[in-house]
């Protein structure tokens, strides 16, 4: 009876130590897999802003609507030029309509609002240069009265996204630091806990391969296991948010996705079985004495 009872406690116990693994390797892997795929998309995310951002041109008051939109399908064809929308005095009057009251107009005998074009530039073309070049080659153009956009927003958005790519970098080289401390300690007390079934198995003669196999096995089972946990989070956090952000998730590569999803399991699995194979291999040739410290 006595028996019985010692076994359900150390069932218990090795239940609870093997979830408590589990779960820890899992939350870790999740997290690195996490600031992986923003960092894997940091790229796209960088061209969503800047791609966003407007050049307004403005075509002078003489100018038909035949002219621009002429002139916007031209533009249109640019090899620097993403997008180009067709502004008619209609739409920039009911644009300044919602920003300034609907009697705005009231003050002026001619309705001042000019036909404009709003162009989005490709990402690879949002630079000080890329800019100035458009600039001055459509501001050439017939019925082109004048080309703005916000230089000090350009050259924030340059600075500010190589700080923001530098500082991902730290973070993902930390965290896989921490990872692999964390996911190594797991798996060492784990098989730290066996040690004297381990001395067992070479006292009888066993090879280091024979020992090491079974943990081997259990480390890689446990590795698929917590990676496939991980996995599942990934894509519950990646549902939740195209649910709440879906414009911003459309920048996102599908691809990155899965890359992301095997690589997170493809790890978990190796960094179990990689840091049991050591820690079997470093318990198997420790002294009796040891194995009490």
């Amino acid at each position: 009876m006595q028996n019985k009872q010692e076994k359900k406690i150390i069932f218990r116990r090795m239940v609870r130590s093997y979830l408590s693994s589990v779960i820890s390797i899992s939350l870790v892997l999740f997290l690195v897999g996490a600031v992986s795929f923003f960092a894997a998309n940091t790229s796209n995310v960088s061209n969503y802003f800047k791609e966003n951002a407007i050049v307004s041109v403005i075509l002078s008051p003489t100018a038909t609507e035949k002219e621009g939109q002429e002139l916007c399908k031209k533009l249109q064809e640019r090899e620097d030029v993403k997008s180009a929308k067709y502004i008619s005095k209609e739409d920039g009057e009911k644009e300044m309509e919602e920003m300034l009251g609907k009697d705005f107009l009231n003050v002026f005998e001619v309705n001042p609002i000019p036909i404009s074009i709003d162009l989005n530039v490709k990402g690879e073309y949002f630079t000080e240069e890329g800019f100035d070049k458009l600039k001055r080659e459509i501001g050439k153009l017939p019925s082109v009265r004048e080309v703005t956009y916000q230089e000090s927003l350009v050259e924030a958005l340059n600075s500010n996204l190589e700080k923001i790519v530098l500082i991902i970098l730290v973070i993902i080289a930390g965290l896989l630091a921490i990872s692999f401390v964390l996911i190594g300690n797991t798996m060492r007390l784990s098989v730290y806990a066996k040690r004297f079934t381990i001395h067992t198995m070479r006292l009888v003669g066993a090879q280091r391969s024979f020992i090491c196999k079974p943990f081997l096995r259990q480390a890689a089972i446990q590795g698929m296991i917590s990676a496939a946990i991980a996995d599942i989070l990934l894509l519950l956090a990646l549902k939740k948010m195209n649910s709440e952000f879906g414009n911003l998730f459309t920048i996102f590569d599908s691809n990155v996705v899965y890359a992301v999803l095997i690589g997170v399991f493809v790890t978990g699995i190796v960094i179990c079985a990689g840091v049991s194979w050591v820690v079997v291999n470093k318990l198997a040739y420790i002294s009796k004495d040891e194995l009490y410290y």
